[in-house]
Parts: C-alpha cells; structure tokens; sequence
C-alpha cells in the first residue's frame, strides 16, 4: 500500500485503484482483473471499469480477455 500511495502522491490523477493496478502488475502480484479484483476484495465489474480507463489513458493494454467471464489480462505500457 506504502507504493500506491507514493504513486498517487507522483501522479495524482491516478485514482486509489488505478494506482494499485499498475503497482500490482509491476511486482508481478496480479497481471489479470479477475485476481486483483479476489485480491483486494473488489468488485470485478469496478476494477475493469478501470482498467479501461488505464487502457484508454495509454498506460496499459490488454493482452487476452476471456469472452465469456471478461477476465482481462493486461500489462503496463
């Protein structure tokens, strides 16, 4: 949490959950939403929401998506 906050504190247009994605994907604790979502106890739906955001904002991008359950596997830009 101490690296996510340091990141929100460098880039603070970052939202809390926006920081703990990159963060998690750097220390390689979580590369796809479905498990930073379990992780963190977050809703599935929140976290791609924003995952997209950090997609459309060019600081990640999708590298396999399951059709049927939307788990998205990502990594950083």
């Amino acid at each position: 949490m101490d690296l996510v906050a340091r990141l929100i504190t460098a880039q603070p247009e970052l939202t809390p959950i926006q920081a703990g994605i990159i963060i998690a994907a750097e220390q390689n604790i979580a590369r796809d939403s479905r498990t930073f979502a379990r992780l963190l106890g977050l809703a599935h739906a929140l976290v791609l929401r924003e995952i997209t955001t950090l997609c459309d904002q060019n600081r990640l991008t999708i590298t396999k998506q399951d059709a049927r359950t939307l788990r998205t596997f990502y990594e950083i830009i």
